[in-house]
């Protein structure tokens, strides 16, 4: 899979971490920054790039990292295409891939340990869409980008 990666400064050290993960795993990995930890940089500068490669089907997924994951998870979901979740546990990783196919994962570097960090990368790669009604759902959210929707 080829996946974008961004973060800010709060998210660097966590950033560099998934992206050694995601490359022992045999993902392709695009890092669109930021490329340091001690300056700081505005999350939307970074996220919004990286959003945009999985909006245009550039990369297949994206992990977005800043302190909380609300930033980023807001920029990233102004661009069509994109489905990004914020999760802070294990359950809403798995239930955001399950049920909203999302395709962004945004992660709060501040408020979860490395040994959390992992364990979510993963379950979020290998946990498939289980379509069916959720299908439905996801389309109706995606009609809104086009103004068709509900």
């Amino acid at each position: 899979m080829k996946i974008a990666l961004a973060s800010d400064h709060r998210g660097f050290e966590f950033k560099k971490h998934v992206a050694s993960m995601l490359a022992q795993m045999g993902h392709t990995v695009k890092d669109f920054g930021t490329t340091t930890g001690t300056e700081s940089v505005d999350y939307p500068d970074y996220g919004l790039k990286a959003a945009r490669s999985v909006g245009s089907g550039e990369s297949d997924r994206g992990i977005l990292i800043c302190g909380t994951g609300i930033g980023m998870s807001l920029v990233a979901n102004k661009v069509n295409g994109v489905r990004a979740a914020v999760c802070h546990n294990l359950y809403t990783v798995e239930m955001s891939r399950r049920h909203n196919d999302s395709n962004i994962l945004c992660i709060g570097a501040d408020v979860i340990d490395e040994d959390l960090l992992e364990q979510k990368v993963k379950l979020w790669l290998e946990t498939p869409f289980e379509g069916g009604r959720h299908a439905r759902r996801v389309e109706k959210i995606m009609d809104v980008e086009d103004g068709s929707g509900i």
